[in-house]
């Protein structure tokens, strides 16, 4: 069978695609390659264009295998495969050549949004061939476009495509991360994609903080209104509830009591303002008594009064010991003093014994002349 068979084939653009054209009995004739302009390529081992681009890489009888390196969108089409008998027998390749997308851009997020508005953001990507599918994100929750355009490129080859998202923002979004993922089959399961993060403006929370935490009469007070929101507020009204005349005014978040007065008592209110509006905290103060302050002479006294407590303590403690002692040794005397007693015929012999009146074989007797 004379009849030169071939495969189609798929190639990203700047890969490498290798074209095969195989006969099983060839009759004697050469194999020859062309490209979509049919312009000869390989006539057998005989290179017939020159591109350094194209390079043989197998010719035998039965086969004719050429290579085409860094290919590019212009070498798409339809490449035939002759062998030069009566009649010529030929074989299409159809070579497809697949763009890559760019990363994609995403538009919309470049102003912070304020909170319960609508976001609504754009992802673009170009060079794509056939057009890309792209897909949003926001966190880890999927986000539902509301359509796709795709648009031809200038290059009449390639595609951009633009996807559109909309959803309403809250306070909890921002710095929120919004991701656009282009997926293509050239990108071969990897993944192209864009991240970007909102900025969304809501109105700002406020609490006072006391400096120290329990004032009392005579010390320094400091007052923080703590403002939080984006933006910060930056406006500090502070007042006292029951006075007509607002006490500071300014962008300084702190009021401060130099010396803390029994009429400082009382409700205060600060007003932090930003951009998206005013919020109001309170704090009750309520000042308690001058701490006393002990004398330097009383403190002296304390120590002396404590040195001597422990003094008398150590005394007492060497009494009761030395007592003890006395007392087992005092014991110890009597029982050897009573030895000799217990073995007396009467009454008045023990009582002598006792007494230590008793003889030995060795006393001295009297003897009366």
């Amino acid at each position: 069978e004379s009849q030169p068979t071939t495969s189609d084939e798929t190639v990203v653009a700047g890969g490498t695609v290798v074209l095969k054209c195989q006969v099983e009995d060839p009759d004697d004739s050469s194999l020859q390659w062309s490209n979509p302009a049919q312009q000869t390529l390989y006539f057998g081992e005989k290179r017939a264009l020159r591109d350094n681009r194209i390079q043989l890489e197998r010719s035998t009888p039965n086969e004719l295998t050429i290579s085409i390196s860094d290919v590019v969108l212009s070498d798409e089409g339809e490449y035939t495969c002759s062998i030069f008998t009566m009649p010529v027998r030929t074989a299409k390749a159809l070579v497809t050549v697949l763009g890559i997308p760019q990363k994609p851009q995403i538009f919309g997020h470049e102003q912070p949004i304020d909170e319960e508005k609508i976001a609504r953001l754009t992802c673009r990507s170009s060079g794509s061939k056939p057009a890309a599918q792209l897909r949003w994100k926001k966190g880890n929750k999927d986000l539902k476009d509301e359509g796709t355009e795709v648009v031809e490129d200038p290059n009449g080859k390639t595609f951009t495509v633009s996807s559109r998202v909309e959803f309403r923002v809250t306070k909890e979004d921002n710095e929120a991360e919004v991701t656009c993922t282009v997926d293509h089959e050239s990108l071969q399961n990897s993944e192209r994609s864009t991240t970007q993060k909102l900025q969304v403006h809501y109105k700002p929370t406020a609490k006072i903080e006391p400096h120290p935490q329990y004032p009392r009469e005579g010390e320094k007070l400091q007052l923080q209104c703590d403002g939080q929101g984006n933006p910060i507020p930056q406006e500090f009204l502070w007042e006292k509830e029951g006075s007509d005349a607002p006490l500071q005014l300014s962008s300084d978040s702190v009021l401060i009591f130099p010396f803390l007065n029994k009429s400082d008592s009382g409700t205060y209110v600060c007003t932090a303002t930003s951009s998206m509006g005013s919020v109001v905290a309170k704090y009750n103060l309520d000042v308690s008594d001058a701490s006393p302050v002990p004398s330097t002479s009383s403190t002296y006294h304390a120590v002396i009064g404590g040195v001597v407590a422990v003094i008398v303590f150590l005394l007492l403690s060497l009494l009761i010991v030395l007592g003890h002692y006395l007392i087992r040794h005092k014991g110890t005397y009597l029982t050897h003093e009573a030895k000799g007693s217990d073995d007396a015929p009467d009454a008045d012999t023990a009582i002598i014994n006792a007494e230590g009146g008793q003889a030995s074989g060795d006393d001295k007797k009297e003897y009366f002349i």
